[in-house]
Parts: structure tokens; C-alpha cells; sequence
């Protein structure tokens, strides 16, 4: 195109508007007379411009005052030829003059909600382009009149690096060579309305810190990881069948150093270490994809493909993941895929309509936390958070995703009064399209990397979330059992004389136990928002708290299901957990507090050690009733059964000691007590039973035994 083609001024005013769809049909290197060329770039305000020509150095003429200027080039020039200045200075090919960085194939994909690696293509890449090193960037914003690349190489003014549209897509995308690692970038857009919004990049793998918000270009897949074996022995591993007991985590304030954070490497060596002694095997973090807000926890996510800045680079975090696979621990992340905050430059309107968000706000606006709800309908959108759940176990090596407020995303009214929600094509309040995005989800997850976990913290009795697609089920590998955590902690809190009024809250949960894979937990939830610490939660006397708390710990040890207890809980924290202060680790002075981490520790060995517990979660061969009548001293009694051991493990809920307590259970030859949680090495009164006492009939058959029934107390027997 030349200054003669009757399109040329159509297109010149489109770019000095800020509104060229495809400003490379303008700018950069064009046929021209005579065989020669041109070069066209476009440096608004500037009064000069010079190029890089064939190592010589040459000056541009300008056409107009608005910042246009054309230098005429042999024929034989190509786009490696020549060399431009940025704004900022650098000497770099020209961006312009290089075919798009998209392929039809990936488009193609992207609509169909189907390409797995969408964040390969999306967001900024540093890597080659037709020979020439720099940075890719591409974005989605269908509704734009205009997207422009800002950022500190063009002193963030949005009319120097207009953005070329890929079509029906609603992709733009732009080619910046001599861009490197490390800058920082965001796009403005130009809303139908003619609005400017800076918006940093839904694909970013990295984020300043807040509170500022650019987007940083940043190779995620450059780090060496070490963990072939570890992944390998995943891949082959049936999580059901092995111990899962789960350290919840918020990195922020596990611990700091002198009121700071401490980075993903230095949290990585102590915490692996931390669990390696307490006998966890996996951490799971609350999220730590980058936010906006240290008081959402993590939870309003503005940069789901960024880990948080607060703790390091993508880096630091891959080597964090890889020390502990080391360390044989797994690592769970929080993630969150059921709403986003409503800050401008998030994801919110991104384009200046209802992008990633529903329009109508009965179905796009959460009125629990005051934000954007997915549109789950939309294959872009969908599309986005598979890949991104895919993207956290092929380049950062996770071993599970534990999904958030699942509930609140398979419910059309969750949170809303009638009125304030819209019913799907049937008329009933599930979220049609959510339950179908789970399921895709699932499935892909699992084909595509064996041996990982999806858990689901869904709340309701939602039918079949752990259950296979195959068989009608969402696909989840696990559930939070949040009505054994409910009853339980409601059960504990009651005053312990009048427990057996109560019995019913200890034994109801095992008539469900086995309907779905279930996690047993004691959450960052149940410590929050004015409900209490653990041990405040807990009746009587100081003595009888403490007593309490071991109680509750060794209890959920017991019972089927996988385990998970939050930070703070293992020392007694007295109290509520902040997230601006490091845990009360100075508790540990005390011997109480020592004791209950004591016995958190060796309970939590013998658990890993005795498939009894574990082997069987899932399966109602592995629990067996031996006595859960006794509502009057409030005991219960029952057996966990494994492949090749039996346990019996025996609950006392009240302060009462029975020195001679007898418990009918047939079949045995001899007994051994493998744990008591009132050893006095736990701060217990040390009522154990070195030897149990076999009760038989006249014909000498075994029908029960007789033991000290410790005050407050679990008791693990192994049947020989």
C-alpha cells in the first residue's frame, strides 16, 4: 500500500484514531514503486525518527504531523534487514513487520473450548519469530475497537504498539522483537464506547507485586526439574488406597522471618522438613495464585496462571514444588475457579462487556463475596480454566487441584432469595453448564496426567461429585466430607456431661461414609471469623481441653476417610488464625501445647503406618460396628480392617475414667494397645492398657476384653 492507493488515508486515520483492527497493513515493510520498498512506523509525538539499515544508519521522512513516518528501502530488504528504536531506546527488529504469531488450528480450538494448551499461545512468550528473538503477546477481547500493548518499552503510552486482530477469534495478537524476560506489560483497550481500559493479562505467568498489578513476561518452562521418579510413581498410584494426611497451609503465615515473608525456596526447606517430622504427606496451599487482596486468603483471584509475587518468581515456585518431591511430600493447591474480583484492571469487563462474566448479574455476580461469577456457557471461558488447571500439573508439577465452593458453582441459587436467580432450560436450579464443565474437566485432567487429584469442597448432598463420569458422576477424586467436620466440631463443643444427649452426631456420618470418596477435614474455615481456635472450641477445664483436642485429632485419624487438619491446630493455637502473623510457635514452650503436637506427630506415623486405616476408605468392608450404643458414657467402639490387620479403636467422650470396661467383639486370640491419647507423653493422665485382658467363656472361646477406659481418650488396639 502507497501513498496513491485510495485506501492509504482510510487506513492512516484509522491509526492515528487508535482504532486499526490490523495496523500492520499500514505500518512496518511494504511493496512500493519501482520495485523498492518501504518501511512505515508509526512514533506519535516524535519530531525524528532513525532506522537500522543494512548496518548503516538511515532517517525516516515524516508524512503527517501525527507521527507517521516512511523511509524508502531496496527491494531485496527483509524484515531481518532492518532495526528500529523503541521509545524506550532499544535497537530492535521492527514489530510490524512480521506475519501473525497465531496459527488457524489454534483458533479453531480456542472456540471450541478444546485447546488444552491455550496458554501456550495466549499471554506474552519470549522465544523466536521467523528467526528473530522477542516476546509474543496475544490476547482475547472480541468486543475491542482497538487492543494496544503497553508496558515500559513504549513508556506505557497506548497509542505506540496498536495490536493486530485475529478476525472472528477475538484474538489480537503482536510480535515485539528484542523484548526479554522480566518486563512488564499490560493491554489497553478501547472499549466499543471509546472507553481506555488497562487491563493486565489474563494469561500472565507472573505479576508484580501488589499493590501494583502490570503483568510480567516471565519462561516458566525453563526450570530443570528433578522429579521424574516422583511423578513416575504417581502416574501408577491409586490415591484411594494409600494414606492421604493433609497439612493445610496459608505461606504467608506459616512463618516469616522478622515479621517478613520467607521466599518459595527458604518456606520450601522447613515445611518439607516440618512434614517429613509430623508424618504429613502432602501440604495444601491456600491459593497462591496471584491477588490483589492479603485479606481474601487467596481466594479472589486476579492472575490465575501467576504465582503470587509475595513469595518469589515462577521459579522459585517450581523449585519449592520440587524439594518437596524430594522430600516424598505431594503438593495441593487451593484453586478457585467459581468466581474473580471486580478489580478495573482484572478480568472483570475485560473488553467493556461481560467477557469471562455472565451480562445479567442473577447469574454473573456472587452477592456472598461481591464478585464476578464465570460464564460457564462460553468455550473461551472454559477453555481458559481447564488449560489452567492442566497448566498446574504439566509445568508446575502439582499433585492435586482441591477445587473451591464448588456448591456455589452447581447451584444456581446458592447464595439468593427467589427472585435473585434465573432457573436453567428445566426449570430447576442446577448450573447446567458448570456441572458440564466439571466433567470435562475431570476427565481430561485425569487422561492427561494419571495419578493426580481433583477434590471438590462441595457442601451439599449433591449426588455423585466423586463419582466417575463414566457412571453419571462429576469425575472428582475426592470430596471434603463438610458434614462429618460439622457434626463432629458440633458434637465436641458441647458441655461434656450432657454428650450422650448427643450420640447421634458421632454415629450418623457412617450411614453416608461410603457414598462418596471422602476427606475428612479441620479447616482453615473453622478458625476463622469469630468461631474459635480449636482448643477454644473445646468444654472444661484446661486439663479437659486439651484432652479434648487429642481426643478430636486421634478420633478423625480413626474413622474412614482421608485426613486433613489446617496449620495452627497441630501446636493448640489458642488463638483465631490471622493471616498478617505467623503461627503461635512460642506455644511449644509449654508442655501441653508440645504434647498435642506430640501425639499429632506419632498418631500421624502410625496412621501412614497401618493400612488398616487407609486401605479401605472408600469401602464399607473396611469399618465394622463393634458397640455404638453406649450413648450413656458416651463411648464408642468399632474396627478398621485392612488387607492383612485389624484395628479396634475405642473413643471415650467424657472425663470419666472406667477402670474395668468391657467390650463385647468375638474372634480374638490376643490384643496389643499401639496408641493412647492419654500417654502421659501427651500430656495425659497415662490410664493404658500394656495388657489388655482376653475375656473368654466356659469353653474357652474369646467373646471381649477388658481395659482401662482412658478419660477423654482414644484407644488403638491391634487384633493378632
Amino acid at each position: 500500500m502507497h501513498q496513491d492507493d485510495p485506501d492509504f488515508t482510510h487506513h492512516l486515520n484509522l491509526v492515528f484514531s487508535g482504532e486499526h483492527y490490523d495496523p500492520h497493513r499500514l505500518l512496518g515493510l511494504h511493496d512500493y514503486f519501482d520495485g523498492q520498498k518501504v518501511v512505515r512506523l508509526w512514533r506519535p509525538g516524535a519530531h525524528e525518527v532513525h532506522l537500522e539499515l543494512f548496518g548503516g544508519v538511515t532517517t525516516a521522512r515524516r508524512l503527517d504531523e501525527a507521527g507517521v513516518f516512511e523511509c524508502i528501502v531496496p527491494s531485496r530488504t527483509q524484515p531481518r534487514d532492518y532495526r528500529v528504536y523503541h521509545m524506550s531506546g532499544l535497537l530492535a527488529h521492527d514489530p510490524y513487520a512480521f506475519f501473525p504469531t497465531i496459527g488457524e488450528l489454534d483458533l479453531y480450538l480456542f472456540a471450541k473450548g478444546t485447546h488444552y494448551q491455550i496458554y501456550k499461545v495466549l499471554g506474552a512468550h519470549r522465544g523466536k519469530h521467523q528467526d528473530v528473538e522477542g516476546v509474543r503477546f496475544a490476547v482475547w477481547a472480541p468486543s475491542a475497537r482497538r487492543v494496544a500493548l503497553v508496558g515500559d518499552f513504549n513508556h506505557w503510552d497506548g497509542r505506540a504498539n496498536p495490536m493486530r486482530s485475529m478476525g472472528q477469534s477475538g484474538i489480537w495478537e503482536l510480535f515485539v522483537p528484542g523484548l526479554t524476560e522480566g518486563e512488564k506489560y499490560k493491554f489497553e483497550i478501547k472499549t466499543q464506547e471509546g472507553q481506555l481500559l488497562l487491563k493486565a493479562d489474563p494469561y500472565a505467568f507472573c505479576s508484580e507485586m501488589r499493590p501494583s498489578t502490570a503483568s510480567i513476561v516471565f519462561d516458566v518452562e525453563r526450570f530443570q526439574w528433578s522429579d521424574d521418579t516422583w511423578q513416575e510413581k504417581r502416574s501408577r498410584t491409586n490415591a484411594l488406597q494409600q494414606p492421604l494426611n493433609i497439612y493445610e497451609v496459608h505461606l504467608g503465615s506459616w512463618k516469616k522471618h522478622e515479621g517478613h515473608f520467607l521466599n518459595y525456596r527458604e518456606i520450601a526447606v522447613e515445611l518439607a522438613d516440618y512434614c517429613q517430622m509430623m508424618g504429613f504427606s502432602h501440604v495444601e496451599l491456600l491459593p497462591i495464585q496471584e491477588h490483589p487482596l492479603d485479606e481474601s486468603w487467596g481466594y479472589q483471584v486476579s492472575g490465575f496462571y501467576a504465582v503470587t509475587s509475595r513469595f518469589g518468581t515462577p521459579a522459585d515456585f517450581q523449585w519449592f514444588v520440587d524439594h518437596l518431591h524430594e522430600k516424598n511430600i505431594g503438593v495441593i493447591l487451593d484453586w478457585v475457579p467459581g468466581h474473580f474480583p471486580t478489580d478495573d484492571f482484572s478480568l472483570g469487563r475485560f473488553d467493556g462487556t461481560a467477557l469471562y462474566e455472565h451480562e445479567d448479574p442473577k447469574q454473573g455476580y456472587h452477592p456472598h463475596w461481591s464478585t464476578f461469577i464465570f460464564n460457564f456457557g462460553r468455550h473461551e471461558v472454559t477453555n481458559f480454566l481447564i488449560a489452567n488447571a492442566l497448566y498446574w500439573f504439566k509445568i508446575m508439577h502439582v499433585d492435586g487441584l482441591r477445587v473451591d465452593a464448588v456448591a456455589s458453582m452447581l447451584y444456581l441459587d446458592y447464595g439468593r432469595e427467589q427472585g435473585e436467580w434465573i432457573p436453567n432450560q428445566y426449570g430447576g436450579k442446577e448450573n447446567l453448564e458448570a456441572i458440564e464443565f466439571f466433567k470435562h474437566l475431570n476427565s481430561i485432567v485425569h487422561e492427561q496426567h494419571p495419578g493426580v487429584l481433583t477434590i471438590a469442597e462441595e457442601s451439599t448432598s449433591f449426588m455423585g461429585v466423586s463419582h466417575p463420569v463414566s457412571q453419571g458422576g462429576l469425575g472428582f477424586d475426592m470430596k471434603w466430607n463438610m458434614g462429618w467436620m460439622n457434626d463432629t466440631l458440633r458434637y465436641f463443643s458441647k458441655d461434656m456431661f450432657f454428650r450422650h444427649y448427643h450420640h447421634n452426631d458421632l454415629t450418623f456420618g457412617l450411614l453416608y461414609a461410603f457414598s462418596e470418596n471422602f476427606v475428612l477435614v479441620l479447616s482453615h474455615d473453622e478458625v476463622v471469623h469469630g468461631k474459635g481456635s480449636l482448643i477454644r472450641k473445646m468444654p472444661g477445664d484446661l486439663w479437659q481441653k486439651f484432652a479434648n483436642l487429642r481426643l478430636l485429632y486421634s478420633y478423625m485419624i480413626c474413622q474412614p476417610g482421608k485426613k486433613l487438619l489446617f496449620m495452627g491446630g497441630e501446636i493448640a493455637q489458642w488463638n483465631e488464625w490471622y493471616c498478617k502473623v505467623e503461627l503461635e510457635w512460642f506455644l511449644l514452650r509449654y508442655p501441653f501445647h508440645h504434647g498435642v503436637q506430640t501425639m499429632v506427630k506419632e498418631v500421624n506415623h502410625l496412621y501412614r503406618m497401618h493400612g488398616a486405616l487407609w486401605e479401605r476408605d472408600t469401602d464399607y468392608t473396611g469399618f465394622e460396628w463393634v458397640d455404638f450404643s453406649d450413648r450413656q458414657n458416651s463411648v464408642i467402639s468399632y474396627i478398621r480392617q485392612g488387607t492383612s490387620e485389624r484395628l479396634l479403636c475405642v473413643h471415650n467422650f467424657t472425663p470419666n475414667y472406667h477402670g474395668d470396661y468391657k467390650i463385647t467383639i468375638k474372634g480374638l486370640s490376643s490384643l496389643q494397645e499401639i496408641f493412647n491419647s492419654d500417654d502421659s507423653r501427651y500430656g495425659g493422665s497415662g490410664k493404658q492398657n500394656p495388657s489388655p485382658e482376653i475375656l473368654r467363656n466356659e469353653h474357652g472361646e474369646a467373646y471381649g476384653i477388658r481395659i482401662q477406659l482412658a478419660p477423654l481418650a482414644t484407644m488403638i488396639f491391634q487384633i493378632l
